[in-house]
Formats: structure tokens, C-alpha cells, sequence
């Protein structure tokens, strides 16, 4: 197929490149339709590079919920997910002050902490990357309501200093000319293990909303991956969906 065609004389790293070549296999109709996708050694011949190096791409769009793979079948196309624009969600802050209440923040963590595998495969960057990670929790007056721990692509240029009681995305496009225009999400029940209940000032085994959210700017270059831990007693999250 024409569209499998690396450039080796590119700046472009080469998992970039593949990434590039599977989302167009992804808008073929032909691979809507349920189609398997070739598979790894199959698209690394073609395009002589390793199979590492496919593999690594096809894990980043695998995490970003456009594909799906199954051991002893193959990898396809997933099904259409929600996909949340700026406009129509807002950082904790702005969610809050739009319903009248004040957000308390019981406490703020900022480290230097190196890229673990699973992060590193988010970002595309290498394993053991320093990457700065923000923790946050927040509430108000009458208690914790989430618990925040952001990763921060090394590209933002964040230094650690920053004034992170302030709301984050208004912060990161004044300062750092950083641009957020899509969140991708995943939202999921989970217990409350002794550390989160502790954390968030609940019982044990009581239910808590895991919001998984991968932050891109308008090019869909990774800017944040953040976990949200909410009391499910205190948090409501709605979708409304629209034809």
C-alpha cells in the first residue's frame, strides 16, 4: 500500500511515523468495517524498521483507546469512543465554580520522578525519563472530593516552580503558550484501597470514580496524563450526547 512508507532521512522519530501510518489504516472504512490489522512482523518488513519499533506504536494507540488487541486474534479498530472537547469540560476548578462552590486544596506535591515503562509508552518517550508529577487534593470546606496525580509531558517546560493552586490549563496557555483542545477519557469504578481511603477521607471498600484522562493540544501532541480518584458519595459525572 502506498501509505506504508517510512522516511529515514526524517527527524521524525520512526514510532511517530508508524503512529502516522496506523491512524490512516484506522480511518479506512475498509478496517472500520472489522478488518484485522496486519500484524507487527508483517508491518515491520514492509517498512524495514524492527518490530519494537511497531509494537511501541501500535501500544500508544492501543492506550489512546482508537485500537484494540487481542491475544490469538489479532488488532483491530475499536469502537467509537467519547471523546470530550475543551468546550464542553473544564479543570476541576472551573467545574466547581461554575456550580457557586469554593475549591479547597488540602494539599499540593510536586516531584521529579523518572518516566516508568507504562509512561513512557504514553508520552512516546524513553524509560526512565525525568518527567515532573503533580498531586493534588482537593475538595471543599466539608471535605476531600478528589485526589489529582498529573504527568506532564517534558515537551510543556514546566520546572516545578509553578503555582499549582491556581487552575491548571489557564496557567499552562499563559505561561507556556501550551494549548488544551482535546481530553480522551476513561472512567471506571474501583474500592477504596487503605492508602485512597486514607487519602480521601473515606471508609475502606467504599466505591471510588477512577477518571483516567490523556490531555492533548490542538496538533494532539500528549500534554498531561491524569488519574482523578473522586468519592463516588461526592462526585457526579454526566455526559450529555447530542446526534
Amino acid at each position: 500500500m502506498e501509505i506504508f512508507n517510512i522516511n529515514h532521512e526524517s527527524a521524525l522519530p520512526l514510532h511517530v511515523q508508524v503512529e502516522e501510518i496506523l491512524r490512516k489504516l484506522i480511518g479506512d472504512p475498509e478496517y472500520q468495517n472489522g478488518k484485522l490489522f496486519p500484524n507487527e512482523v508483517d508491518i515491520a518488513k514492509r517498512l524495514g524498521i524492527s518490530r519494537n519499533t511497531v509494537r511501541h506504536a501500535i501500544n500508544k494507540l492501543v492506550h489512546e483507546q482508537l485500537l484494540v488487541r487481542k491475544k490469538g486474534v489479532g488488532t483491530k479498530v475499536a469502537q467509537k469512543s467519547i471523546l470530550t472537547k475543551l468546550n464542553k469540560w473544564s479543570s476541576f476548578t472551573l467545574e466547581m465554580l461554575e456550580g457557586g462552590l469554593a475549591v479547597k486544596n488540602y494539599f499540593v506535591r510536586i516531584k521529579w520522578v523518572e518516566a516508568t515503562a507504562e509512561i513512557a509508552t504514553i508520552f512516546g518517550i524513553a524509560e526512565h525519563t525525568r518527567i515532573l508529577k503533580l498531586e493534588r487534593l482537593r475538595g471543599l470546606e466539608s471535605g476531600p472530593v478528589v485526589y489529582f496525580i498529573s504527568y506532564f509531558h517534558p515537551r510543556v517546560g514546566l520546572t516545578g516552580e509553578e503555582n499549582f493552586s491556581q487552575p491548571l490549563y489557564e496557567m499552562l496557555e499563559r505561561d507556556y503558550h501550551t494549548v488544551v483542545a482535546v481530553s480522551k477519557e476513561e472512567i471506571c469504578a474501583v474500592i477504596a484501597d487503605e492508602s485512597r481511603a486514607q487519602t480521601l477521607q473515606m471508609k475502606k471498600g467504599e466505591p471510588i470514580l477512577l477518571r483516567k484522562r490523556i490531555v492533548c493540544d490542538p496538533g494532539d501532541r500528549l500534554i498531561e496524563y491524569n488519574l482523578g480518584y473522586y468519592r463516588a458519595d461526592k462526585f457526579t459525572y454526566s455526559i450529555d450526547l447530542a446526534n
